[in-house]
C-alpha cells in the first residue's frame, strides 16, 4: 500500500507535517495564556482542528497542534471572539525521541490567521521545539526555542 502524500496546501500555509506522537495534555475547555502581543491575555480551547476522536471523548491537543480558541480576557476588541491558535507550551510532561522529558510551567498558545500567519509580531517566553519545527513562522518570531 502506498504511503499517503501530504498535499502542498498545508505546507504553503506555514505548517509542516506532524512528527512523533506526543502526550496530549490539553482538553477542550482548558484555559491557556496568550503569549504573543495581539492584546489577548487568556484563551479557552474550544476545538482541536483535525482531531478524530471517539464518541463522548473530549478532544485533546498537544504542543504544535492548531486549535480554535475564544478570548476570555484581554483587549475589548479581542474579547468574546473566536480565533485559530497554535499551542507552544503545555504543563503535562511529554517525551522526546531522545528520551528527554519536557514540561513547562504553563499552557500557552499563539494566535494565528486562517492562512497560518502569526497575528502578533513577537512571542514572549520559550517555545517548544516541536511547535517550532512544525510552524516555521512561529520559530522565526520566537526568542527562545526549548
Amino acid at each position: 500500500m502506498a504511503a499517503k502524500a501530504k498535499g502542498r496546501g498545508l505546507i504553503a500555509k506555514g505548517m509542516l507535517a506532524h512528527g512523533q506522537k506526543l502526550s496530549r495534555g490539553l482538553l477542550a475547555g482548558t484555559i491557556l495564556r496568550c503569549t504573543d502581543n495581539t492584546g489577548a491575555k487568556k484563551l479557552r480551547l474550544v476545538q482541536v482542528n483535525g482531531y478524530k476522536g471517539r464518541l463522548r471523548r473530549y478532544p485533546s491537543a498537544t504542543v504544535g497542534d492548531k486549535i480554535t480558541v475564544s478570548v476570555r480576557q484581554g483587549a475589548p476588541d479581542m474579547k468574546k471572539k473566536i480565533f485559530q491558535a497554535v499551542i507552544v507550551r503545555q504543563r503535562k510532561p511529554f517525551r522526546r525521541i531522545d528520551g528527554v522529558w519536557v514540561q513547562f510551567e504553563e499552557n500557552a498558545a499563539v494566535i494565528i490567521t486562517p492562512e497560518g500567519e502569526m497575528k502578533g509580531s513577537e512571542i514572549r517566553g520559550p517555545v517548544a521545539r516541536e511547535a517550532a519545527e512544525r510552524w516555521p513562522r512561529i520559530a522565526s518570531a520566537s526568542s527562545t526555542i526549548v
